[in-house]
């Protein structure tokens, strides 16, 4: 049976020039941006949002995810050490054991922080372009659980947030951490985000629920955050202070954006059935 394990020995770097280093996490980050980026221009059109307004989004949505993960990784995972090295969080550095400092890139984003800060730039953006902040939220909604897949996908090639020892026939082995056999919990997301999202974009196409009254944003998010939830189980603890929780704090932080993906969902379907009745 370990016959079927698949040996994984990725170097998480792709090339290195003039000392800094090209990463498979920050290129498949990149990617999943431009490809959403590229399918919310057919949602725009078809709402007849402006092309000056989606021609923006990236510039928005690429600061509030990236400055949300970060500060939300150094807030809700490693407060103790980042509060004693403020200049790392915000720089893509690390002061090592010979007091020097030297590029890292950033490691150590967090899905919840970059949740939050996408929502609050979007916020900011919608009151810029004058578009209804639901209708935004909606239209990111759709194309969010695929921008996942990427982030996930990442992880692996980083071979980082790895599941717990199992043995499984499709288990892992994660060369640069054990040689135990582990759950692939980076593709169990990947999959889990890319059929919520085939879901999700499916409904829209079928006119299903208009964009702007909150039920994708609700939907998006409910499912996402429930595989979150279910698939933290089989990984292992992020940082030291998880060891004993009964919920991780992966799975605390998911709990508020369920609640209110389920508000959202709730409240467009009572909406819908009133405007049949009437």
């Amino acid at each position: 049976m370990s016959l079927l394990y698949i040996n994984w020995d990725v170097n998480p770097e792709i090339v290195n020039i003039l000392g800094v280093p090209i990463k498979y996490y920050g290129l498949l980050f990149l990617s999943g941006l431009v490809l959403c980026f590229n399918i919310l221009k057919s949602i725009y059109k078809k709402e007849k949002l402006s092309v000056q307004a989606h021609d923006a989004l990236f510039s928005y949505a690429l600061i509030g995810i990236l400055a949300g993960a970060r500060l939300g990784h150094c807030i809700f995972y490693d407060f103790d050490y980042y509060s004693q090295h403020p200049l790392e969080i915000f720089l893509p550095i690390q002061r090592g054991p010979d007091g020097a400092y030297h590029f890292t890139g950033y490691a150590g984003l967090a899905s919840h922080g970059g949740g939050i800060g996408l929502m609050i730039m979007l916020l900011i953006y919608s009151r810029k372009f004058k578009i209804s902040l639901m209708t935004v939220l909606d239209a990111i909604a759709i194309v969010l659980p695929l921008g996942g897949v990427f982030i996930r996908l990442a992880n692996l090639m980083n071979s980082e947030i790895i599941g717990t020892p199992t043995n499984v026939p499709w288990a892992f082995i994660f060369r640069q951490v054990d040689n135990l056999p582990r759950h692939p919990a980076q593709l169990y997301e990947a999959i889990s985000y890319f059929i919520i999202f085939l879901l999700v974009y499916l409904i829209y196409k079928k006119d299903i629920f208009r964009i702007g009254k909150g039920f994708y944003f609700g939907i998006s998010i409910l499912l996402i955050f429930i595989m979150r939830i279910l698939i933290e189980f089989i990984k292992v603890d992020q940082v030291e202070f998880e060891h004993g929780m009964s919920l991780n704090m992966g799975q605390l932080l998911s709990i508020p954006f369920v609640l209110l993906g389920l508000f959202f969902i709730i409240k467009s379907v009572l909406e819908k059935g009133k405007m049949k009745t009437v």
